[in-house]
């Protein structure tokens, strides 16, 4: 096991946000704890997921015994798959497999269920002592999670009861850290905030970038907060024209990234550039950007290099995509292999691609 310096290393490594880096540091030195992971269980997985799949490969490494939460019931509540629980189970094993693809063992972390947690009165009663601490606005505010504004919960009063079941799943689960995109910071400072008020511990947060979709960000309010922003723009498998999939072919992958946006000049909110920072150069290293020799030659940079030649106008977008497209082509070979070696895992991706719920 490496040492507590390495570890800490480890679990920082591509985090957008640490709540609180010491908290995590004071877990670290005493070997760790228990983690988890939360998704909903909705369709096929695409690279945006990479990011905190990733992330959690790297807190087993670090130390952490791991758990992975296919929110089955969060998934049901939040209209996905058309709230097919037998379609929503299996995209939860679609998710192992993607998993299994990157090196992520299934013996190396505990998979539960939703249904599993909700089939125990305990769990309810812990749902409803964290819905006793907090007021109807409160908890409204938190709906963000789930991808849904606030008033949504007018016509669909079981919305309200997600955000209390993700706080509920920590409890209930004893956790000592939270792993999820920026989008979930609300359930996690609730979860925070209840742990005081329930006399629980507080869970340390590990939140990681999103990725944006490849259509660019469409027009956002202006005091909209940076999380709740940053969820709008995410990429998303309910608009696929956004997204690249994890088993899509190398001519998929390079028609979607020649046709994505990609202002010049630009890297924040920029989908390709979140690709090589948050993929391709997470750990470091280089890629190749060729150019015409008019044009300066072709040449290895860092990211940062990347970032700064890029806002500077020396990289035009067009061989920036095509540099993009052919790393991540490489990096998604291993995938599709697994997919296509697997019958099981072909089997569920058929059946998920078959579907005519795909959201």
């Amino acid at each position: 096991m490496p040492d507590v310096e390495k570890r800490l290393e480890i679990a920082l490594r591509g985090a957008e946000e640490i709540i609180t880096v010491d908290e995590l540091r004071s877990l670290i030195e005493t070997g760790g704890g228990r983690g988890y992971l939360g998704f909903e269980p909705s369709g096929l997985f695409h690279i945006g997921w990479l990011i905190w799949a990733y992330k959690f490969g790297e807190l087993i490494e670090a130390g952490f015994r791991m758990r992975l939460l296919a929110a089955t019931w969060h998934a049901w509540i939040n209209d996905k798959l058309g709230g097919d629980l037998d379609l929503i189970r299996r995209a939860s094993d679609h998710v192992v497999h993607v998993l299994e693809a990157l090196g992520v063992s299934r013996s190396s972390y505990d998979l539960v269920y939703a249904d599993q947690l909700a089939s125990d009165p305990e769990y309810w009663s812990l749902v409803i002592r964290v819905a006793k601490s907090f007021s109807l606005a409160r908890v409204r505010r938190a709906l963000t999670i789930m991808g849904r504004m606030a008033d949504e919960s007018e016509s669909d009063f079981s919305k309200l009861i997600y955000p209390l079941m993700q706080v509920a799943d920590i409890f209930y689960m004893d956790l000592d850290l939270a792993l999820g995109g920026i989008d979930q910071r609300k359930a996690h400072m609730l979860a925070r905030e209840a742990a005081e008020k329930l006399k629980r511990k507080k869970i340390v947060a590990i939140h990681t970038p999103l990725l944006p979709s490849l259509t660019g960000p469409e027009k956002m309010v202006s005091n909209m907060e940076r999380d709740d922003m940053l969820s709008q723009i995410k990429m998303s498998k309910s608009k696929p024209e956004g997204a690249i999939f994890v088993y899509d072919t190398p001519e998929e992958i390079f028609s979607k990234i020649r046709k994505a946006y990609c202002p010049p000049r630009e890297v924040e909110m920029n989908p390709i550039i979140g690709i090589a920072r948050h993929i391709i150069l997470r750990r470091g290293g280089t890629i190749t950007i060729e150019r015409r020799p008019e044009h300066g030659g072709t040449m290895e940079v860092t990211l940062e290099e990347l970032e700064k030649l890029y806002t500077q106008g020396s990289i035009h977008p067009l061989d920036l995509k095509n540099a993009v497209a052919k790393r991540l082509v490489e990096i998604l070979e291993p995938i599709r292999r697994y997919f296509e070696g697997s019958k099981e895992a072909h089997e569920v991706l058929r059946m998920l691609r078959g579907s005519r719920i795909t959201r």
